[in-house]
């Protein structure tokens, strides 16, 4: 299996050594950017299987970096984890919203770090030709686009299916209507962001019989969450 290929954008370089160490040390393959602009010869060069992005970089911000990968066809599935000293929840959301996969955190244990890596890397993947995915008792057949809770077949709509194909298997995670547009009607298809808000709704009445309408949560100012937990 080869090593997952790891961009590591980051300014200060005592604090890049040391990811290095430990990403190296966890078996990745690494590759170092103090900026943006660093960054793009490492893209142009080998494209990297997840970028770790500083929020604060020198001329081009971190955020603004992110918007500008994910609205690159090169680069827009390449999975981001930004790394920041700020922890207020807004800024929380603004990273996210900017295309960020994840966000920790500074300081944090290299460990800590190995460890979202592998995890976002993980969830990032398609699922596999024959994946079960599987919510409480709520199943989804990737292979036979069939959905069931206890055995019992579920009526949903084309759409609705892949947005619950798209939020079973990225559990965990606040998603904006501009990202689920992006990821489940696709960057090259003109859809107001509302309709989102029809097919979520779609998506519930048909899971609503079974009690598993919950588990498709309205993050307020922020977007959709697909949690097993209340």
């Amino acid at each position: 299996m080869n090593s997952k290929r790891i961009l590591i954008i980051e300014d200060e370089q005592p604090i890049r050594e040391m990811i290095c160490f430990a990403l190296e040390n966890a078996g990745f393959e690494i590759q170092e950017a103090a900026d943006a602009r660093q960054a793009q010869v490492m893209i142009a060069e080998a494209l990297p299987d997840l970028i770790l992005l500083d929020w604060m970089l020198p001329g081009l911000s971190g955020i603004d970096y992110a918007r500008r990968l994910k609205k690159e066809d090169l680069t827009k599935e390449i999975p981001i984890i930004m790394l920041t000293a700020r922890t207020q929840e807004e800024d929380k959301v603004q990273g996210l919203e900017s295309g960020a996969d994840d966000y920790v955190t500074k300081p944090f244990s290299p460990r800590e770090l190995a460890a979202r890596i592998k995890a976002v890397l993980r969830r990032g993947g398609p699922p596999a030709e024959d994946e079960i995915l599987k919510a409480n008792e709520l199943l989804l057949d990737t292979a036979s686009h069939r959905v069931s809770v206890a055995e019992r077949l579920l009526e949903i709509g084309p759409t609705e299916y892949r947005l619950l194909e798209f939020f079973m298997s990225h559990p965990e995670r606040v998603y904006s209507r501009g990202q689920l547009l992006d990821r489940v009607w696709g960057s090259n298809v003109y859809v107001e962001e509302r309709t989102v808000d029809v097919h979520i709704r779609r998506l519930r009445k048909a899971l609503e019989p079974h009690g598993h309408d919950a588990l498709i949560q309205t993050v307020r100012g922020a977007g959709y969450r697909f949690s097993t937990r209340v």
